[in-house]
Order: C-alpha cells, then sequence, then structure tokens
C-alpha cells in the first residue's frame, strides 16, 4: 500500500510540474511594440533643389494588439524634420530659410504571415487611416501648422531572432515577459493632401523606408 500511496504521489508531482512547463506555451502575445527608424521620402517634386537631398530621416513607433496571432489592430507615431532654403510646400512660393516638420498618426490593421511555431521569417502587410500633422515655419513669415487626413499602406518582413540565442530570449521572457524579438524591414506609403495658396493639391505623404525592432509581449 506505501508503494501505492508513493507512486501516486510521485505521479501528481510529476504531472503538476508538466503542466507547470506547458503553461509558458500555451501562452501567447497580445502585444505588439514596434521602436523604427529610417528615411522619408516625399512626394513633392523639385525637394532636393530646395532642401539638398532627397530624403529626410523619420523616426517613430507603434503599439499594437494582437486579436489572433496573425491579425493586429494599433496605433502608429513618427516624427519627420528637415530644413532648407528657398521653398515651402505649403505655401507654394519662394521663400528664405524653411523648417518642415511632420508627424503623421496612423491607426492601422496589420496581417502577419504567421503559418507554424518557430517561424522565423514572417511576412507582413496592413494599411489604414492617416493624420498628418504638419508645420512650417518661415523665415520671416512665421508658422504654417495644421492637420489633415489621409490613409497608408506598409509590407514588411520580419526576422525572429529567439532561435539565434535561446538564452538570451529566456531570460527575456522571465524577466519582462517578451515572447519574441524580432529585427523587421518595411516600406510604407502615405496620402494626405491639402491644398496651397494657389489652390494646387500638395501631397505632404510620400514613401519611407524603415528597420527596426518588434517586441511582442
Amino acid at each position: 500500500m506505501k508503494r501505492i500511496i508513493l507512486g501516486a504521489m510521485l505521479f501528481l508531482n510529476v504531472t503538476a510540474l508538466s503542466a507547470q512547463a506547458a503553461e509558458p506555451a500555451l501562452e501567447r502575445p497580445h502585444w505588439s511594440l514596434e521602436l523604427k527608424g529610417g528615411v522619408f521620402i516625399p512626394d513633392i517634386d523639385n525637394w532636393a533643389t530646395y532642401y539638398g537631398r532627397r530624403d529626410i530621416s523619420e523616426y517613430g513607433g507603434s503599439l499594437a494588439y494582437k486579436i489572433t496571432p496573425q491579425i493586429e489592430v494599433g496605433l502608429e507615431g513618427s516624427y519627420i524634420k528637415d530644413k532648407g532654403r528657398g521653398f515651402a510646400p505649403g505655401h507654394g512660393i519662394v521663400t528664405g530659410d524653411v523648417t518642415y516638420e511632420l508627424a503623421p498618426l496612423n491607426v492601422f490593421v496589420l496581417v502577419r504571415g504567421v503559418f507554424r511555431d518557430n517561424q522565423v521569417l514572417i511576412p507582413y502587410a496592413g494599411g489604414g487611416w492617416t493624420r498628418m500633422y504638419y508645420r512650417e515655419k518661415v523665415q520671416y513669415q512665421g508658422d504654417i501648422k495644421g492637420s489633415t487626413d489621409g490613409y497608408h499602406a506598409r509590407a514588411g518582413l520580419q526576422l525572429v531572432l529567439d532561435s539565434m540565442d535561446p538564452r538570451a530570449a529566456s531570460n527575456m521572457y522571465r524577466d519582462y515577459g517578451v515572447f519574441h524579438t524580432s529585427l523587421f524591414l518595411e516600406a510604407r506609403s502615405i496620402r494626405a493632401m491639402i491644398t496651397d495658396l494657389n489652390g494646387t493639391s500638395v501631397n505632404l505623404g510620400g514613401t519611407s523606408w524603415l528597420g527596426g525592432l518588434l517586441f511582442e509581449f
């Protein structure tokens, strides 16, 4: 009888330990945090003529909720700034020194191509609504600022880093609750129209080429 009782207790202990070990695998991340940077290419003719180069530095981030492992909804914000001389897009005229700032705010739906566990390369695509905030500080003429609505689309490729350093991945989960850490590259296009003082429609958007880190928790 004692052997049966001891055997039953041992079986229950092993079962409990197995359940605890399996528990994290049953969990899944519910949030995605992106930190990103890259270049923005404005959809404005002759930009390089007045600003010295075709592209502008861009930095931003996003936070999204995972409805399923494949589908997310979220909010993204970024900041773009350039300095030039001679042309203010909102004016449509030649001026003095100009500081040009954009801050797009994107509400998006994103679909990730997650087909199996431990997938290393994950393609993704998405898009949604954009609120484009803009500001032009023109020498001797003050500031022009405002906002306009538009839309955006983006697509990219995610490289999951977990398998490259399993110990670090385990530590990230234990210490911070991060299930997966990834590098990603993406392209994004924004269209957000305004009308300048000459009555001409101007797209304040353009194309972004971005890279960064993705944390899923």
